[in-house]
């Protein structure tokens, strides 16, 4: 594969026939870091960058071996020096992204562990009802036999999913079109929103 530079195309040719459009919200952003990572990684150079986690702000220092492009996602995988191990990190929570002028010896580097589905673990389930006219958005986003249809003709979808925060933040999205049965901090934070919306816009 070719280098990615800043400000290249957005669009990968695969085979004749195929054309992959990379482009995202963080396109302005994304290129210029994984030109960086690229460089660290040929050069073995240390990475170091501020990371946003769930568990609060951290700087970390990295040797950085591979890049991948993963479920609309960009991580960089390598040997965390504060963590003693190696680790993925997301692109789109890094800032501040440098080289550093230390290189170190490439160590024996275990494939990353990859699963099929995403790279965050799926331990939250989500049971949900959608509106019939939602039934598009749930195939897209999880195929054709994703759901149930319940009595009331409701759409019932049983998902795994990562973070509490990020599944609300999801559901919002659909507005009045869904309502989750489960789990109840999905209920709880979805009807603490709605109250804070409705005063707010009162």
């Amino acid at each position: 594969m070719e280098k990615i530079q800043a400000g290249s195309s957005d669009f990968v040719s695969g085979r004749d026939s195929i054309l992959i459009d990379l482009s995202s919200w963080y396109k302005g952003t994304l290129a210029p870091k994984i030109e960086v990572i690229q460089d660290a990684i040929e050069n073995r150079q240390y990475l170091k960058f501020k990371y946003f986690a769930p568990s609060g702000e951290s700087k970390r220092t990295i040797e950085p071996y591979y890049i991948i492009y993963k479920w609309t996602s960009w991580y960089v995988y390598g040997w965390c020096l504060k963590r003693k191990d190696f680790r993925l990190f997301k692109l789109n929570r890094m800032d501040k992204v440098t080289m550093s002028k230390d290189t170190f010896e490439c160590r024996n580097v275990p494939a990353p562990e990859i699963s099929a589905g995403p790279i965050e673990p799926r331990d939250i389930i989500l049971k949900a009802l959608f509106e019939p006219d939602m039934k598009w958005r749930l195939v897209e986003e999880f195929g054709p036999e994703c759901y149930e249809v319940s009595e009331d003709g409701r759409l019932l979808l049983v998902e795994k999913y990562f973070d509490i925060e990020n599944m609300v933040m999801w559901l919002l999205t659909f507005g009045d079109k869904v309502e989750v049965l489960e789990p109840p901090e999905a209920r709880e934070k979805l009807r603490d929103i709605a109250g804070a919306m409705g005063r707010m816009y009162k």
